[in-house]
């Protein structure tokens, strides 16, 4: 499991830096650090349909404690601990060699089918754009439309595909493992969104071949925009990056 791989390499790291803030919300929940160069802002998407009733196991909160929890089976801890392995990534993280392009600029015109995993409507909009054929995976009913396949079909067409682009809250719902193997004709299997602020290095060794993500550039602002609850609010304190693992 990926996730036990990301706490073991980030609880190494983790050391030196101090826990400053934390929220639990919705749509993002995040985890600011800071050492002795600068602060850094880590955040996870808050996977509302996996949320059950839930009782905090963590008396006293701390970056160790959160990162400890990456392999929990309950979605909140889960949440909270992606987002602390975040916040020590983007600390570390080195970008002098990651490319400032959108992820679907990656897809040269010799693929045919691509596997969007998460019904993500700008990346789907400018992929049918290029005439690719498609299969549009969803968990969340709410986000189905017409053209959108239940997640429960991912496990029979993914070696279908030649490219894979994921959300990376498939890190955060388990289900990138089964993903990276089953994927085995992919060139590509990239991970885009704000979640997937994970270091490329603790991809080493997977099938996992890109990263799409954001730094987040002026801290103070992101989180006040987290606070209220804007979706996409935080965006512009953010620069898109990809990184190729």
């Amino acid at each position: 499991m990926l996730l036990k791989k990301f706490k073991k390499e980030a609880l190494k790291l983790a050391k030196g830096l101090e826990l400053i803030d934390f929220s639990f919300g919705l749509p993002y929940s995040y985890v600011l650090v800071e050492g002795e160069k600068s602060k850094a802002l880590g955040v996870a998407m808050t996977l509302p349909e996996e949320i059950q009733r839930y009782e905090n196991s963590i008396e006293e909160p701390s970056l160790e404690e959160f990162i400890k929890k990456a392999d929990s089976l309950n979605a909140v801890e889960r949440t909270l601990a992606l987002a602390a392995i975040n916040a020590v990534s983007q600390y570390y993280i080195d970008l002098s060699n990651a490319k400032w392009i959108d992820a679907v600029e990656l897809l040269s015109d010799d693929i045919e089918k691509i596997a969007v995993i998460g019904n993500m409507p700008p990346i789907v909009k400018a992929l049918r754009e290029r005439n690719f054929k498609l299969y549009i995976f969803e968990r969340n009913p709410r986000l189905w439309d017409r053209e959108t396949l239940s997640d429960s079909l991912e496990y029979c067409l993914l070696p279908e595909v030649d490219a894979v682009i994921a959300s990376a809250t498939c890190i955060v719902n388990g289900t990138i493992d089964m993903i990276a193997e089953r994927a085995k004709k992919a060139k590509i299997v990239l991970l885009t969104g704000p979640t997937g602020q994970v270091l490329p290095e603790f991809f080493k060794g997977t099938r996992i071949t890109h990263v799409a993500s954001m730094k987040v550039v002026d801290i103070e602002k992101a989180i006040e925009k987290l606070k209220l609850g804007c979706f996409k609010g935080f965006s512009k304190e953010s620069r898109k990056y990809v990184i190729e693992i």
